[in-house]
């Protein structure tokens, strides 16, 4: 789950009290509330915005805040998800911090770490693989080797006190220290373990590419890997060297257990040639095309179904309808997939 950012003011030389002016707050609530007028929690806090906004402000600055409890649910986006959601005042100021944080470390990471910055995104990291597929077979006449990687229950396993350091490294000012060890540990998928970040937070994000980020700069700077992508905990790496992306594969897990206490997931390592496609981001790569994976055209079909359904009997709108199909096609020019786009808009009539 990811949200974009909007571009933003440098924040990075910013004090203790320069961050939390109101004036932050308000902006802060400004972008924050983009796409989500019609919910309750957020029209309960709009109401009083100036006496809620000044509060959080007031707390801020007596460095009473105390972070608030989660509401905890489920979504499955395809794959089931644990959400853990804070109340509207906590989010306002995690969109804060997320701007304060993004200014202050997205230039210390690499390139090709794609998930939840600006000018990159999926698409993005497909096309950087295609060109280096391209590169590595030397325009599709060797070998390309695909190694993907998945580190296991990623969020549910950030080490507070690990990330907690990497903030350190860059930021000095002690009271958005504390202010930052409140939200890492207003959160913890066991009580006292000091472990996990919550799904659901947008400073999550930003939280998971500073963790990562360490792992972006072994492989970049100490094993020398010159053709790798990140998205979120998902990463990949091409070679036409078989035995060199072995010998790469078995220093990684013993960095991220020693380092930062993660570990990979067994049933995610996939070594594949490039001619029998790699999927990657959604997509599947293969020489001089990409394809959409066979799992979403399913999915997309399926719920095209449901939504046409919906429409037949009056439960959504034609804009809604058409929001989805909209969105599967835009999906779907990024691929190869001409009669899969007409079989969408045969289905709509």
């Amino acid at each position: 789950m990811c949200v974009c950012v909007n571009r933003f003011i440098d924040v990075t030389h910013m004090n203790y009290e320069d961050l939390i002016q109101i004036e932050n707050l308000f902006q802060a609530f400004s972008e924050f509330k983009k796409g989500k007028k019609k919910r309750l929690d957020l029209q309960v806090f709009e109401r009083n915005l100036e006496d809620n906004l000044f509060s959080l402000h007031l707390s801020l600055k007596n460095k009473t805040y105390q972070h608030g409890k989660y509401e905890e649910f489920f979504v499955n986006d395809p794959k089931r998800r644990h959400i853990h959601k804070a109340c509207v005042s906590d989010r306002v100021l995690h969109h804060l911090l997320y701007k304060y944080l993004y200014s202050v470390f997205d230039k210390s990471f690499i390139y090709d770490s794609y998930s939840c910055r600006l000018d990159k995104g999926t698409h993005k990291g497909v096309e950087r693989l295609e060109l280096f597929a391209r590169k590595v077979s030397k325009n599709y006449t060797r070998n390309c080797f695909a190694l993907k990687l998945d580190i296991k229950k990623f969020f549910a396993n950030v080490d507070h006190k690990i990330l907690f350091e990497l903030l350190k490294k860059r930021i000095e000012d002690e009271d958005i220290l504390w202010l930052l060890k409140e939200v890492i540990q207003s959160f913890s998928v066991e009580q006292g373990r000091g472990k996990g970040i919550p799904l659901g937070n947008l400073t999550s994000q930003i939280f998971a590419n500073i963790y990562l980020n360490e792992l972006d700069q072994f492989i970049k700077q100490s094993l020398r890997v010159k053709y790798y992508l990140r998205y979120a905990d998902d990463f990949l790496i091409l070679e036409s060297n078989r035995s060199r992306l072995l010998d790469w594969y078995t220093s990684i897990p013993v960095f991220l257990e020693e380092n930062l206490k993660l570990r990979l997931n067994p049933g995610k390592i996939i070594m594949r040639r490039l001619s029998w496609g790699v999927d990657f981001l959604g997509y599947v790569i293969l020489p001089h095309y990409v394809l959409p994976r066979t799992k979403t055209k399913k999915r997309m079909f399926r719920k095209i179904s449901d939504k046409l359904d919906e429409y037949k009997t009056g439960r959504i709108s034609d804009f809604s309808l058409n929001q989805t199909i909209q969105s599967y096609l835009g999906y779907l020019k990024h691929a190869k997939s001409y009669k899969t786009g007409q079989a969408i808009k045969l289905l709509q009539g």
